[in-house]
C-alpha cells in the first residue's frame, strides 16, 4: 500500500493563484450553482486576505470572449500582481506569471480558476512538474459539467495535486482556533450562512 506524506498548508509558504475568473468564462460554469460558485471564489479571496497570503491574479485574452476579471477580485487585491496573458491558455506558459510566483519565494500553490480542466489543470500539472506543491480549491473552480470536472480532478490527483475546498484551506492555515477565534469565525460566517448560528451561540456564551 502506497503511503503519501501529509503535506500540510503553511501560511508562511503558500501563495494563492486566482486564474481566469473572467466574466465570459464564468458563464460556462455549470457544475455548481452560479451564486454558490461566486461565494466560494470570494471566500477563497477573503481567506487569502485574512492570512495575508501573497495573491496573484491572471486572465487570458481579456479582449476576446473570455472577458474581464471579476471586479470584486480587482477591488480586493489592488496591489497584487495582475498578469493579463495575451493568449497563452496555460498560465504557466506565461513567463511573467511564473516569475511572479517565484518572486514570492513560496513553494505551496493554492490554485483555483475557470475552467477546471484547462485553466486549473494545465498550470497545476506544470507547477507540479516544476517542483511546487499544488493545492487545488475544487469549490472555487468551475467548468461545464460534472463529467469534465471529475476527469480534471482525477488527472490532477494522479499527478500529485491535493484537492481541497476553501473551508478546508482556511482551517488548515489556521491550525488552532486560539490564534484568532473571532477572525476565522467571521470569515466562515460571512460565506456559510449556517455558520452564523455557531458564532451566535459562541457570542451568547461569551456574554454570560
Amino acid at each position: 500500500m502506497n503511503h503519501n506524506p501529509y503535506l500540510r498548508l503553511d501560511r508562511d509558504n503558500a501563495v494563492v493563484l486566482l486564474v481566469d475568473h473572467q466574466a465570459g468564462l464564468l458563464s460556462l460554469v455549470r457544475d455548481i450553482e452560479p451564486d454558490r460558485f461566486k461565494n466560494n471564489v470570494l471566500a477563497l479571496a477573503d481567506t487569502a486576505k485574512f492570512f495575508d497570503l501573497p495573491t496573484i491574479l491572471t486572465t487570458s485574452f481579456e479582449t476576446g470572449p473570455n472577458g474581464p476579471l471579476m471586479p470584486e477580485l480587482t477591488a480586493m487585491f489592488p496591489d497584487a500582481p495582475y498578469i493579463a496573458r495575451p493568449g497563452q491558455i496555460n498560465a504557466w506558459d506565461n513567463d511573467a506569471f511564473v516569475e511572479a510566483i517565484k518572486a514570492t519565494g513560496r513553494k505551496q500553490l493554492i490554485l483555483a480558476g475557470v475552467v477546471t480542466e484547462v485553466c486549473v489543470a494545465f498550470p497545476a500539472l506544470s507547477a507540479i512538474e516544476a517542483g511546487f506543491e499544488v493545492f487545488v480549491v475544487a469549490d472555487a473552480s468551475g467548468t461545464f459539467n460534472e463529467i469534465t470536472r471529475d476527469a480534471a480532478w482525477r488527472r490532477m490527483e494522479a499527478a500529485g495535486a491535493q484537492m481541497m475546498t476553501w473551508f478546508g484551506v482556511a482551517c488548515e492555515l489556521q491550525r488552532d482556533w486560539r490564534r484568532d477565534i473571532e477572525g476565522l469565525g467571521t470569515l466562515c460566517a460571512n460565506h456559510i450562512p449556517d455558520y452564523r448560528n455557531l458564532m451566535t451561540a459562541f457570542h451568547a456564551q461569551q456574554a454570560k
